[in-house]
């Protein structure tokens, strides 16, 4: 029964020279956009990698609604949109949507249980044809880094992490086929995704690719020919049965000491680390370190106030970071505290440092010289990037928890009652604003926690109701003018 055949069977089956199966990967490569290869798309932390125009108005191309909740950041990839969301009974959920306007079929692709074993809440990134993304959250011990297939969403790799208070709830940054991702108290790891091995033997990356669709396509051939026999017995596959490769650990820092949940960001051969102290464990440190690219080496190390659960931001020769006293939690909302630092990149040596009265969990985004954030206590900020100065504040009407987007004129912000808003880059002047839980297209009441996102002159933002007692939809949204 091919169903029944072994891993190595399938291999044998489907030899062929690794030239010919290097060319079929690259020419798989579906993704006509720029690649998201970090956390916000780039290490200016924007929300964008385009450098396209966004939406001058909030009107509404689309709308997905859910029950599930999308508390990470959806990231777009040529024709796609991806998001990971929080189900129900805690599992997780994992799609492709299609970015079509016109589409009758919004999900192109879906990964959930039992593929899928943890919750999850970590926004992927995306180079060429892989998908990269890991599981595990706060409550939860140890976790799996997952690589997939853009195009069809089929397995490539996993890493498993075992570990008390060990979860990838951070966004991976990828860098020359390695991925470098914050593991919780695993600390630090960087991974080398075409160095796969498969039942202790080193194999060919593309080879797996071939492997793997040829398997699948076995399961569904199985699984088609017995729901002829008796399509009540008959049981679909699951991507659980595939091959699961490992990719190489090429280095860990922080293992035991650090608590890594933000994003790390990478400029040059230098790897900055965000580390948080958890206050109810008593595990973990609150400070930024950098390490070698290559090896993980340490090359310096900077002590916080605050934990900073946004991450770094690359600014120039300088590390930009805010900070929180508080986490991800609405009811701490009104005693949080915080700060925004910058650091020489050099060194770790202050540039200068500012306290606030309210908490940065988002990400600081840089264009040009200023410096664009948002912070628990509803406002948005632009500072100099040189000095801290203010040059304007904006106030809401309600905290805010996700990173704004920032094109080359406009910043786009999303709060925690559902409110997005767009502002003059320049001087912080209102353009627009749309109530996502009262416009009659969406009616979907609910917070905003990830960032929302710019892609070909589209804004994309999704909703969560973690805090609501009533199943209330969610929804991700595009706002756009076509």
């Amino acid at each position: 029964m091919v169903m029944g055949r072994s891993v190595a069977a399938v291999f044998q089956h489907c030899g062929m020279s690794v030239c010919v199966l290097m060319a079929l990967w690259l020419c798989s490569t579906v993704s006509p956009a720029a690649d998201w290869p970090t956390s916000r798309g780039n290490a200016d932390r924007t929300g964008s990698v385009d450098d396209s125009p966004g939406p001058k108005s909030g009107r509404i191309l689309w709308v997905h609604k859910s029950t599930d909740h999308y508390v990470a950041s959806p990231v777009p990839v040529g024709n796609s949109l991806l998001v990971s969301a929080l189900a129900a009974f805690n599992t997780s959920s994992f799609q492709a949507l299609s970015t079509d306007a016109a589409s009758s079929g919004r999900v192109v692709w879906t990964k959930s249980v039992p593929y899928l074993k943890l919750p999850m809440v970590c926004a992927p990134a995306v180079v060429g044809n892989m998908v990269v993304f890991g599981d595990g959250m706060h409550q939860t011990d140890g976790a799996i880094l997952h690589g997939v297939r853009l195009d069809t969403g089929l397995p490539l790799w996993q890493l498993s992490l075992p570990g008390m208070l060990v979860h990838l709830e951070s966004s991976p940054t990828i860098v020359d086929g390695r991925v470098i991702i914050g593991a919780g108290s695993a600390g630090v790891i960087c991974v080398d995704t075409s160095i796969l091995t498969l039942d202790g033997a080193v194999i060919d990356s593309a080879k797996v690719q071939r492997v793997q669709v040829a398997r699948w396509n076995m399961l569904l051939a199985d699984y088609e020919r017995e729901k002829k026999i008796d399509p009540d017995f008959a049981i679909p596959p699951s991507e659980d049965s595939l091959a699961k490769p490992i990719p190489k650990l090429v280095w860990q820092q922080g293992e035991k000491v650090w608590h890594v949940d933000a994003p790390v960001a990478v400029a040059g051969n230098r790897v900055i680390v965000a580390s948080a102290f958890l206050d109810a464990e008593k595990k973990g440190e609150r400070a930024l370190y950098c390490l070698n690219l290559a090896d993980g080496a340490p090359q310096w190390k900077t002590k916080l106030k605050f934990n900073p659960w946004g991450g770094a931001t690359v600014a120039g020769d300088m590390i930009l970071v805010g900070c929180s006293s508080i986490r991800l939690e609405p009811k701490d909302v009104p005693r949080g505290q915080g700060e925004v630092l910058a650091v020489s990149l050099t060194d770790g040596l202050p540039r200068w440092r500012k306290n606030l009265p309210a908490g940065v969990v988002s990400t600081i985004a840089v264009k040009g010289d200023l410096a664009v954030f948002t912070a628990t206590d509803g406002c948005v900020r632009a500072w100099e990037v040189a000095t801290g100065a203010e040059r304007w504040k904006s106030d809401a009407s309600a905290p805010y928890f996700a990173s704004p987007a920032v094109t080359r004129d406009a910043v786009y912000v999303a709060d925690l009652k559902g409110k997005a808003q767009a502002f003059n880059l320049a001087d912080g002047h209102p353009i627009w604003s749309l109530d996502v839980g009262k416009d009659p297209a969406i009616q979907s009441p609910g917070m905003v926690y990830g960032g929302p996102v710019i892609s070909q002159g589209r804004m994309y933002l999704a909703t969560c109701n973690l805090e609501s007692t009533t199943k209330l939809p969610t929804a991700v949204i595009c706002i756009g003018e076509k």
